[in-house]
């Protein structure tokens, strides 16, 4: 996930959850895809908890 973007990541569990939703979904599928979403929201998590450290830098920073 290293080239991975939050856009990206985002897309793709957005993705995800659409077919998990729709319940047409395999089960061996559907382990490999919440694994997939589990990956996914780690990553994003840790994007947006690094982007508000570092705007708080900046706000920090200006004041």
């Amino acid at each position: 996930m290293e080239n991975e973007t939050f856009t990206t990541a985002k897309k793709e569990l957005e993705s995800i959850v659409k077919a998990i939703e729709s319940g047409d979904m395999d089960v061996d599928v559907l382990t490999e895809k919440v694994k997939r979403a589990s990956e996914l929201i780690a990553f994003c998590k840790e994007k947006l908890t690094k982007t508000e450290s570092e705007l708080q830098k900046i706000l920090d920073d200006i004041v």
